[in-house]
């Protein structure tokens, strides 16, 4: 189609335009940060609604939950810039730790998809905790933090489950041996469950409050869509 002058100015200030908006609002399913509170936020750090999740790699609802409600969030809240969703780590166990470790090793934009991707190979490797020795429980239990941290790995599996995700063993260990990491993380799991009173997971916060006996989908997504 020939367009003439004029109407080329216009498609051209148009197209500007556009690039400016789209320069100013991000795809927000993309867009991660970092939060104060030693979090990753996903979404508007503007949006609607500030939701919190306090999670567990270890626990099984956590894994359910992540599978059930991680598209559905995405393309009805996230997305649209509604709801941003942060993410915050509660450490049970050594386990718990070197999952953490892994779920923030590179930038942090890959972290929601190491996230993800521990929660919900958990039915794999969780099996291999519970069938553990006594002596390879206690590999996990002695030693330098980094010592155990890579045991827990080598025996779970993080370290096969990180290869798909694109880490060599050398970049694993980098993460798994970071102990001022490993030390954040366990202090601001304390302290953020003393903040919000969290004494299980899943466990969900919107704007600064616990929601009482909210651990499913099912249970959330009405509080979410009544909040909007």
């Amino acid at each position: 189609m020939k367009i003439l002058p004029k109407a080329a100015g216009f498609v051209a200030l148009a197209a500007v335009a556009l690039l400016t908006v789209a320069a100013a609002h991000p795809a927000w399913n993309t867009y991660v940060t970092e939060t104060k509170g030693g979090g990753y936020r996903l979404g508007n750090p503007q949006a609607k609604i500030a939701l919190m999740e306090f999670v567990s790699y270890t626990c099984p609802h956590c894994a359910h939950f992540e599978q059930e409600a991680d598209a559905p969030m995405r393309l009805a809240y996230v997305m649209p810039g509604l709801v941003s969703v942060e993410v915050r780590h509660v450490i049970r166990n050594p386990v718990d730790l070197a999952a953490a470790l892994l779920a923030e090793c590179g930038p942090k934009e890959k972290f929601f998809a190491n996230h993800s991707a521990i929660l919900r190979s958990q039915d794999e490797w969780i099996q291999r905790i519970a069938s553990a020795s006594e002596a390879t429980q206690l590999r996990w239990r002695s030693g330098t933090m980094p010592q155990r941290m890579r045991a827990i790995a080598s025996d779970v599996g993080f370290y096969d489950l990180m290869a798909k995700r694109g880490y060599d063993r050398v970049a694993a260990d980098r993460c798994l041996s970071d102990e001022a990491a490993a030390r954040r993380i366990a202090e601001q799991s304390e302290k953020g469950a003393d903040q919000y009173g969290v004494t299980g997971t899943p466990s969900f916060v919107i704007d600064g409050s616990l929601l009482v006996g909210t651990h499913t989908w099912d249970t959330l997504r009405p509080q979410i869509a009544a909040r909007l």
